[in-house]
């Protein structure tokens, strides 16, 4: 690596690029329903906007590893950015639905690459007694970002329309590209391994199976029970199998599995994985019941969320410098305490609800979430070798649009499920009063399986250690 080398115009060109990529991942949540009507599709046809921007990050993301081995540092940001901009423009002047669904799945390309891409670059460039600061630094952004998209959605639709959401990031993403051919230098080695491509197969077919099952269940009567759901689950999980055995043969794999030897990286990243899924099914169950039982418009409805998506994005850094003076455990174990009485209270929620009480249990919610993901994260990679960096980046960026799918699939088919039932129970006539109570009670249902979650959170968290990392001890 060049002993030149500017670290912080680095981070701040990755900054500016990946606020506004991942900033996409959550933005168009609550424009779903107004498209519906603008391009006359059904809810199981525009939750594609949302299921395939996970779908196609999903299906990418295991690839990444191989494609930083084989392009520079600048090669991968400037194209992966370029990529996201040429899928803004095709959805900023979409005419029909089709249109719109392809520039979202473009922008997926450019964000599902971006993240592995920064992440390897950041284990490069700083030592483990300084990541925590540096990825709470960026952290602010990964948790800030998508946090703030159903917030800023709500406001942009409610004012200047849908296609608003994609044209204000135009200029953004532009100048992102600029300011990184000016400043822009090349972090790591390019080693250009060798492709195989039946492993690229095995994990396309693996990941996006899964993806695809999960998010497409609630489609179907029998949910998870449909013979099209098994098939495809069961396809992909074959799929993985064989792909796993595969690269534990092959010198060079396409992504090295053996990551999962380290107990720090198996631990950090199961945390990971039970936040994303807590975090992203509340960001889409929560605007539900706002703007269902509780009778808020989406504009109020993303107000509500915005405190708490504040926070959880400025305390990223905090969490941070914390992480690196105090280490992991004394951030991840009150979190997931925290976290827990959070599902708590969520599983007990009725539209009598103070919308005070509502406010503060999010800021809660984020808080913890805040004080697990990032230094759970951080910790996992530290105890990598640097030879593991992207094969370590990718397996966990591959994780959460994975358990994002998984968990907005669950809860929402959970929160369906004993919606419905409620209502079948009922022989009076259908009002919207009990509409509301039905829904209430779909809600109970989906979070008493997220403390379930949590709980065992919680139980992971015990076992944490701080990470020592073997390459920089070396070094020293």
């Amino acid at each position: 690596m060049q002993p030149n080398i500017n670290k912080k115009v680095i981070l701040v060109t990755f900054m500016i690029g990946a606020f506004f990529a991942i900033l996409n991942e959550t933005l168009l949540n609550i424009a779903l329903t107004q498209l519906m009507d603008v391009f006359h599709v059904d809810a199981p046809t525009v939750q594609w906007l949302a299921t395939g921007f996970m779908l196609v990050m999903g299906v990418l993301m295991p690839i990444s590893a191989l494609l930083i081995q084989w392009f520079t540092t600048r090669q991968m940001f400037i194209g992966v950015m370029t990529v996201f901009l040429t899928g803004t423009v095709i959805a900023a002047c979409a005419v029909n639905f089709p249109m719109l669904l392809a520039g979202r799945m473009i922008q997926a390309v450019g964000t599902g690459l971006l993240i592995p891409v920064i992440m390897n670059a950041l284990l490069f460039l700083y030592p483990p007694e300084v990541r925590g600061k540096i990825m709470g630094t960026f952290g602010l952004v990964i948790m800030f970002a998508p946090a703030l998209g159903p917030t800023l959605s709500g406001v942009i639709v409610d004012l200047l329309g849908w296609r608003w959401l994609f044209i204000s990031v135009i200029p953004f993403t532009v100048f992102s590209i600029l300011f990184a051919l000016k400043y822009l230098q090349n972090v790591g080695e390019v080693t250009r391994p060798k492709v195989d491509v039946l492993s690229i197969i095995l994990s396309t077919i693996g990941i996006g199976g899964i993806v695809y099952g999960f998010s497409s269940a609630g489609e179907y009567s029998n949910g998870f029970l449909s013979i099209t759901i098994l098939s495809i689950l069961s396809i992909s999980v074959i799929s993985l199998i064989l792909f796993v055995l595969r690269q534990l043969k092959l010198e060079e794999p396409l992504l090295d599995v053996r990551v999962f030897k380290y107990k720090n990286y198996t631990r950090g990243v199961s945390l990971f994985v039970i936040v994303i899924m807590a975090m992203f099914a509340s960001e889409i169950v929560m605007p539900m019941y706002l703007q269902g039982p509780l009778g808020y418009s989406a504009k109020v409805a993303g107000l509500l969320l915005l405190p708490g998506a504040l926070l959880n994005g400025l305390m990223s850094p905090v969490m941070g410098t914390l992480f690196d003076k105090y280490g992991p455990r004394k951030l991840i174990i009150p979190g997931t305490i925290a976290l827990v009485m959070v599902m708590i209270f969520y599983s007990n929620i009725s539209p009598s609800i103070s919308t005070w009480s509502f406010v503060l249990v999010y800021i809660v919610l984020m808080l913890s979430v805040s004080a697990i993901m990032m230094p759970a994260h951080t910790n996992a990679l530290n105890e990598l070798p640097k030879h593991l960096y992207p094969h370590g980046t990718a397996i966990s960026n591959t994780l959460q649009p994975v358990s994002g799918a998984l968990g907005v699939s669950i809860f929402v088919s959970i929160m369906t499920q004993g919606s419905t039932s409620h209502l079948e129970e009922q022989s009076a006539p259908i009002t919207k009063q009990l509409m509301n109570e039905a829904m209430t009670i779909g809600v109970h249902h989906a979070y008493w399986f997220a403390l379930g979650l949590c709980v065992l959170a919680f139980l992971i968290a015990l076992f944490v250690k701080k990470a020592v990392a073997p390459d920089f001890e070396v070094e020293k």
